[in-house]
């Protein structure tokens, strides 16, 4: 049966750590973070209540110590929760702070490293922002809203020496066929990849959303942050804790649609799989049809064309075979692809101890974890640039070193106004 979203995270959540590694640490300018790790969260929502806090909270060696969320009550509960936690383990523990803007968490010296489960038009600023302040990161994905702030997070990272890890969890899957797939198309099981399709939602759209009475509790205009300024509706930002995905990703000023949510996953194990996590497309091709929702192809330097369409997940096509992954899903025509195992010679990847534990790991080693920031980065802007290919109906050419189009003339597509004072962070 294939895995839902919901099971997803409920059974990653429920995924207790096994691994603690000690503090030593080398290579790096930073003081050494303590044996307990300071988190502070960024955004209060589903995802940090589902996810975020679960994973957070069991780790014996961190200590979230401050919440950060627009909303006073999601706020609120997300404190109590965190007291609550600490104070029946009675473990040494001051309380936890509550913050509306994410600058007064960034200020505080004693915070390690912050986790980001804010919607995707405010995922770059506190990232960047986050490692210029000396912090590691956990941002969720899709990394960014534009490609400007991919290029300027993977630049943030490296400049500042910061651990950030993309919230692509597909790579540290509790359900492991993800890596199980990786590991058997890079053996050549299929032989040379010649196709993959990507199956995932639709690109946004413009938000035309009625006006509706603003309650006191919410920071709308932080909410709102570097987008056009307009009018509260709740299907945007839902008051209160709710138990559903808000359709804020449906619409062009906040988010890439389904396209950039769940293509953020899938296009991420296309990456994985053809070995390209550094890389991206050289040409992107939009549908013939202009009102078209899927069908946008890109193609490679090295050939391989990966078309946005087809069933949930990835099909891999190659000389040998076809391979299917999604959650909960991995087949092969033929059968003997997926169900022969992979002997000594073939490829087989590092397992992920859990994609918050590997995050932890790497911040005390100072390696790069599993879905380090450029994998993220270069993910999101591959459908960045099928959105693009989408919205302005163009065949578009990529310098994916250059993180240039080939036309100058499109470079203006690389980055979108932003609402003062939230510019795009300098360096």
């Amino acid at each position: 049966m294939p895995i839902t979203r919901r099971r997803f995270l409920r059974a990653a959540s429920a995924a207790a750590p096994t691994i603690v590694m000690a503090s030593a640490l080398g290579g790096t300018t930073r003081k050494a973070p303590s044996e307990r790790l300071t988190v502070g969260i960024i955004g209060c929502g589903k995802m940090a209540n589902d996810y975020h806090l679960p994973q957070l909270l069991n780790q014996p060696d961190v200590q979230i110590v401050a919440v950060c969320e627009v909303d006073r009550s999601r706020r609120a509960h997300a404190q109590r929760r965190v007291d609550a936690k600490y104070s029946s383990a009675k473990r040494s523990f001051a309380g936890c702070q509550s913050l509306v803007d994410f600058r007064e968490l960034l200020a505080r010296e004693d915070v390690d490293a912050v986790c980001i489960a804010t919607p995707d038009h405010w995922h770059a600023t506190p990232l960047i922002e986050a490692c210029k302040a000396g912090k590691d990161v956990y941002c969720e994905k899709p990394l960014t809203l534009t490609i400007a702030e991919s290029q300027r997070c993977v630049e943030a990272a490296r400049k500042f020496k910061r651990v950030v890890q993309t919230g692509s969890q597909q790579r540290s899957n509790v359900f492991g066929r993800f890596r199980q797939a990786v590991e058997i198309i890079r053996s050549g099981r299929l032989g040379k990849i010649t196709r993959v399709t990507v199956g995932v939602g639709s690109p946004s759209v413009p938000c035309d959303l009625p006006e509706e009475p603003l309650e006191a509790g919410l920071e709308w205009d932080l909410w709102l942050g570097q987008a056009p300024l307009r009018s509260y509706n709740s299907i945007l930002s839902p008051r209160g804790v709710h138990n559903h995905f808000p359709a804020w990703r449906n619409y062009r000023e906040y988010s890439g649609g389904g396209h950039t949510d769940m293509g953020a996953h899938h296009y991420d194990i296309a990456h994985w799989a053809l070995d390209m996590d550094t890389s991206g497309p050289v040409k992107i091709a939009p549908p013939a049809d202009e009102r078209a929702t899927t069908g946008v192809r890109f193609l490679y330097a090295n050939g391989v064309e990966i078309v946005h369409g087809g069933p949930s997940g990835c099909v891999f096509s190659g000389e040998n075979g076809t391979l299917h992954v999604d959650r909960g899903v991995l087949t092969s025509d033929p059968a003997s692809i997926v169900s022969t195992p992979l002997g000594k010679d073939d490829v087989h990847l590092p397992v992920s101890p859990g994609h918050h534990r590997n995050w932890l790991d790497c911040i005390k080693s100072r390696g790069r974890p599993v879905a380090d920031v450029e994998k993220g980065a270069r993910t999101v802007t591959v459908v960045h640039l099928g959105n693009l290919a989408y919205w302005h109906h163009k065949q578009l050419t990529w310098d994916p070193t250059a993180w240039r189009f080939g036309d100058p003339s499109d470079n203006r597509w690389l980055d979108r106004p932003r609402r003062d004072p939230w510019q795009l962070p300098q360096l």
